[in-house]
């Protein structure tokens, strides 16, 4: 066991997993600083999502380590994961899971709930991501009365209310048009800097990523780092296209 480094709120090291035997995770390390915003890239299937859920405790860990706060996650057992998740983390998929015997403000409210937070308390820090994220209008609606961008508006406020340690966001646009998916994002990054929420951000698109303080990609379940070739003399780069390489 390798004792994580001090300043890192979120580490995993040696992550191995498959999924009915194929491989998804091959090995990959990452450390995750308090208040970052980190975003893991890589086409679909390089193991993104996985990686996400082996950090958050949604899957258990097959081989390698996974720290959170110096504690492992790894050797916990299920009920200590779910209660990690419910009270330290927090998570946004593409598709946003909600509660349809609910009201918008109750969805938004429900994490705060179940750790125990009062309703009057619950409901006034639901509201305000509510109105932050611009369908505090829809606050008394049910999931079935919004369209799918107001949908993942209420994940993304569900997600900020409850004010987690680590918010893990797989995807967390991939439904919206780019207009709104540049606004939630702002909203999202922004709401993190401020709270100093750290963020683990999954994403297909360089111009998401942009938003982040660091990028780490995955390629068939394996870090890949991107070398950028030096420049070469202009007589032997005629009629030739510039390349780098991934290693």
């Amino acid at each position: 066991m390798v004792a994580p480094p001090d300043n890192d709120v979120l580490w995993a090291h040696a992550l191995h997993f498959q999924h009915n035997g194929s491989p998804a995770l091959c090995g990959v390390s990452v450390g995750v600083r308090e208040g970052e915003i980190l975003a893991v890239t890589g086409p679909r299937g390089s193991g993104k999502t996985t990686l996400l859920q082996c950090l958050a405790g949604l899957l258990p860990i097959q081989r390698g380590e996974v720290w959170f706060n110096s504690t492992p996650v790894h050797t916990m057992r299920s009920f200590s994961r779910e209660r990690l998740r419910r009270d330290r983390f927090g998570w946004i998929d593409p598709v946003p899971l909600l509660v349809p015997e609910l009201n918008v403000w109750e969805n938004a409210a429900l994490p705060l709930m179940l750790r125990g937070t009062g309703r009057r308390r619950a409901r006034t820090a639901a509201l305000e991501w509510l109105e932050r994220l611009d369908i505090g209008g829809c606050a008394r609606r049910r999931p079935d009365e919004l369209t799918g961008a107001e949908r993942q508006r209420l994940a993304v406020a569900r997600a900020l209310a409850a004010c987690p340690t680590v918010l893990f966001a797989d995807e967390p646009t991939a439904t919206l048009h780019r207009s709104e998916a540049a606004q939630v994002l702002r909203t999202l990054t922004a709401a993190a800097r401020s709270h100093g929420i750290t963020v683990v951000l999954a994403t297909l698109h360089p111009d998401v990523a942009a938003l982040a303080d660091r990028t780490v990609s995955l390629l068939d379940g394996r870090p890949v780092t991107t070398v950028q070739l030096p420049p070469v003399p202009e007589a032997e780069t005629e009629g030739r296209p510039a390349c780098s390489l991934s290693v």
